[in-house]
């Protein structure tokens, strides 16, 4: 590590970028406008030693020191290689004397590279304690502080390394700030008040290893691998707070650079400001309340929604519509004519059936009638099931925050035959002949820059640009119209559309923590995991009762295991409210099986607000199978309608 990130700092510094050409040359002539007394010898060019140590070679000295125990040779090599500047460009530029300064070649013989580092970690063990962390810190902070143009070389140069090296560079980052924040052996490293910039730097160069990451087309690993996972254990509101505050002055916080948050400590962050807006506005409803010399009751605090199930969409737009101003506090849902009291069961319900209705395939508008929900969602932790196409999301953070322009495009998202891919398919497939046709295209498919789409039955034309119905479609041109076509469906055709969906959601989710998120992580957010894993939750079961060796629970997760995904889900449905899977996974639900001191008779009941189930004590498989079967399958409703 130290050897490989060593080199592409020594090249970013020496060689990029160049300040002139013959620099040397201007010297010399402003040293001759000085007066004789004033001149100094001009110094000799550097000669630049010739190595020629192939990869081969080096592995076999490697192999002969390793067997006779004599690493006189391999110590001379390093000394060597290691002494200036000069010697390492001899020793691991393709040709030391030859300038590289391109983003498309480093200059470097990366093999060769490679094996040297290999070698070092492999034989020298102290570079297996954290107290080599001094030196790393110290690299670390030469590269974050090189210029802006060093960077650009920089990420273009790691963008070409093996998926394998580039893994391991991420790695070794996000173990070195785990390790300096929580350290195994605090005595190994310095006093945290003296390295405070030791994370920064990290955090920094790791930056540059995501762009190359993002830039690379498919990306070298998963966004995931960029997550540090120890982050979720720190204060995290405290970096929230300090990155609000400060944005990117010289305060430096980890929400600076979104990439290391996992999807965990995001949830967190969109969490517990949500609850922080919810509760300035409900204390603000009751001052205004007092000050009108009214007295104050407790409905002022939340957004109270009372629906019939029988008419559940339209009583719920109603009610929304009603009370738009009330959005931002605390949600509570009541089912007229039930007993339920709302402490978050019957708030998931009601979303998991309102969706289910109001995003039908047979419902018209989804966007508009249910512009408000998602965001409503989010905004009271709340996963749906829905699935939007992925640009949707791309759509939604378009920009993160609402202009204050009215005039600025909202919803105006980069799109690709990719995304067209997920939405239309046979268009897409269409698109991507278009592009691979190796006959002439505008003989052969005879199209003009201009579309046609039909609206309420009737068939109108758009042109992709200014006079497109007289601009052929060419094998030149085809790449153009195929992004202005792409373009065209997934943003123009929609725009007021997903304008009125766009504003419905950040109406109640506005908050600077939609700038910390990608596309991806606002569909988790909004939809929870996507898998459904018994398994996991069978080991995070917490039991009041029983103990997870009891027949009865023992008969349970046989059953529950050996159900199809539909009654699984089912039995979320019934013990949660929802048959989502929250963010964090079945470690959030704090699922709880508890003891029903009642006739096995019974059947099981359920406490959707606190995700708990009260089973009786079942004698057998069969019957719990059988009751546990019809209570999930009858669990909508408290039957008092």
């Amino acid at each position: 590590m130290l050897c490989f990130l060593f080199y592409f700092y020594l090249m970013a510094v020496r060689e990029l970028p160049p300040i002139c050409p013959d620099v040397r040359q201007k010297q010399r002539l402003s040293i001759e406008t000085l007066p004789p007394e004033m001149k100094a010898p001009i110094p000799p060019e550097p000669v630049i030693p010739i190595r020629t140590k192939t990869v081969k070679e080096f592995q076999e000295d490697m192999e002969k020191a390793k067997t006779s125990g004599d690493w006189t040779s391999v110590h001379d090599f390093y000394l060597t290689t290691f002494d200036s500047f000069l010697e390492v460009n001899a020793a691991f530029k393709k040709d030391a004397n030859a300038p590289f300064n391109t983003i498309e070649d480093s200059g470097i013989n990366t093999k060769f590279l490679n094996a040297v580092y290999d070698s070092i970690l492999s034989t020298n063990p102290q570079y297996t304690s954290t107290s080599t962390y001094v030196i790393f810190a110290h690299l670390l902070r030469q590269i974050a502080t090189l210029a802006e143009a060093d960077h650009h070389f920089l990420v273009h140069w790691f963008k070409k390394l093996s998926q394998r090296r580039f893994k391991q560079l991420v790695d070794r980052l996000l173990q070195f700030i785990s390790l300096r924040l929580f350290p195994a052996k605090s005595e190994e490293l310095p006093p945290m008040g003296k390295c405070t910039w030791w994370n920064p730097s990290a955090t920094k160069v790791l930056a540059l290893l995501n762009a190359a990451n993002s830039i690379s087309n498919p990306p070298i690993i998963p966004f995931t691998d960029f997550y540090n996972l120890t982050l979720d254990h720190i204060d995290i509101m405290e970096e929230y707070n300090t990155w609000h505050s400060y944005g990117n002055s010289h305060r430096f916080s980890f929400c600076q650079f979104p990439f290391i948050l996992s999807i965990a400590a995001k949830k967190t962050i969109t969490q517990r400001d949500s609850e922080q807006q919810m509760i300035s506005i409900a204390r603000q409803s009751l001052v205004d309340k007092v000050s009108r010399r009214q007295r104050p009751d407790m409905t002022l605090l939340f957004l109270n929604i009372k629906v019939r199930r029988m008419h559940l969409v339209s009583d719920s737009l109603d009610e929304l519509t009603r009370k738009r101003a009330d959005l931002k506090k605390k949600l509570k849902v009541t089912f007229v004519g039930e007993a339920g009291l709302d402490m978050g069961g019957l708030t998931k319900e009601w979303f998991l059936l309102l969706i289910r209705q109001i995003f039908h395939a047979d419902y018209e508008g989804p966007y508009q009638n249910g512009k408000n929900l998602m965001g409503l969602a989010v905004y009271n932790s709340i996963t749906l099931d829905i699935r939007f196409p992925p640009c949707c999301y791309k759509k939604l953070l378009s920009p993160p925050i609402v202009p204050c322009d009215q005039s600025t495009p909202v919803g105006i998202a980069a799109v690709s035959l990719d995304d067209l891919q997920l939405v239309m398919p046979e268009l897409a497939h269409g698109l991507s002949e278009l592009l691979a046709y190796e006959g002439n295209v505008e003989e052969d498919f005879y199209s003009t820059f201009q579309v046609f789409q039909e609206e309420f039955g009737i068939l109108k034309s758009y042109n992709l640009k200014p006079g497109g119905d007289r601009i052929p479609v060419t094998n030149q041109n085809r790449k153009e119209y195929v992004q202005l076509y792409v373009d065209f469906l997934l943003n123009k055709s929609m725009y007021k559309q997903f304008a009125a969906f766009y504003y419905g959601f950040h109406s109640v989710c506005a908050s600077n923590a939609l700038m910390l998120l990608r596309p991806e992580e606002v569909e988790i957010l909004v939809c929870g995991c996507p898998e459904l894993d018994m398994h996991a939750l069978q080991k995070v079961t917490q039991y009041e009762g029983y103990t997870k060796t009891d027949p009865t629970i023992r008969y349970f997760w046989d059953v529950v295991l050996g159900f199809p995904l539909e009654l699984q889900k089912k039995l979320l449905h019934f013990t949660t409210g929802s048959d989502r899977v929250p963010v964090g996974g079945m470690v959030d639900l704090n699922f709880k099986i508890a003891k029903h001191e009642v006739s096995t008779d019974w059947l099981p009941i359920s406490h959707t607000c606190f995700n708990q189930l009260c089973l009786p004590v079942y004698k057998s498989k069969k019957e719990l199978k059988q009751k546990l079967t019809i209570a999930i399958s009858n669990a909508e409703g408290f039957g008092m309608e």
